[in-house]
């Protein structure tokens, strides 16, 4: 089944599967439970200030899919939800936990490395090991229905490559800054960011430099450098 996800859907879908395995005693959710933790500041890349206006239009839209059930328990004075994304008795996709819980930190921080995940993601499975967290990724990657996350190019000056989820737009934005991807998925303009001034990029900027110094010192040999204009 192919799921499409927005980048916000994608964080509520996340925030009500991290509730459900951390604090199940505080779901399903309230509108009001459910915006703070889309909001919240920890476990969030990037960090959002959506209204309750907003989560609801998205709650609404998510129910449309099937990917959210209202579910409000004896007395309950406000509505309460559910996720219908995984691990449900109407879900299409059955995870094990360390790969429920790699798919939630996904969907809430964006692509990822096998490291990260594995330290960020233990707070709702256990890892034993690295080669855990690298096996339940490439468990989600080769499944027999069509992969569910992919594994992106490794980055210049860093280790290890990320992973991101293949639920919709945070895997097509995965090379956007942290600064610009906030900025759209709260409707605001990006903050204007100085140079980056990195060793990956002085020294990728020296490497042109010298590429072009080299073509210049070939023409010369070769005699096709301009003449200078006599005066």
């Amino acid at each position: 089944m192919n799921i499409e996800l927005s980048a916000l859907e994608a964080r509520v879908i996340g925030c009500l599967i991290e509730k459900q395995i951390t604090t199940p005693e505080q779901y399903p959710m309230s509108l009001n439970a459910l915006t703070n933790a889309c909001n919240q500041k920890s476990n969030r890349d990037p960090v959002l200030q959506l209204p309750e206006t907003e989560v609801q239009a998205l709650i609404d839209g998510l129910s449309r899919k099937h990917l959210m059930l209202e579910r409000s328990g004896f007395g309950s004075r406000v509505p309460k939800y559910q996720q219908r994304f995984c691990n449900t008795e109407f879900s299409v996709f059955q995870f094990t936990p360390q790969e429920r819980a790699i798919v939630c930190e996904l969907l809430l921080r964006g692509p990822q490395t096998p490291g990260e995940l594995r330290s960020r993601a233990a707070r709702m499975a256990e890892f034993a090991d690295a080669g855990q967290a690298e096996a339940a990724l490439e468990a989600l990657a080769h499944r027999e229905s069509g992969p569910l996350v992919r594994r992106l190019e490794r980055e210049p000056g860093k280790r290890e490559a990320r992973y991101a989820h293949l639920f919709g737009a945070p895997s097509a934005a995965s090379s956007v800054p942290t600064s610009a991807a906030a900025a759209s998925l709260a409707g605001t303009p990006p903050p204007s960011t100085p140079p980056d001034n990195s060793p990956a990029d002085r020294l990728a900027a020296l490497e042109t430099e010298v590429r072009a110094l080299r073509e210049d010192i070939e023409r010369l040999k070769l005699g096709a450098w301009p003449s200078p204009v006599n005066r």
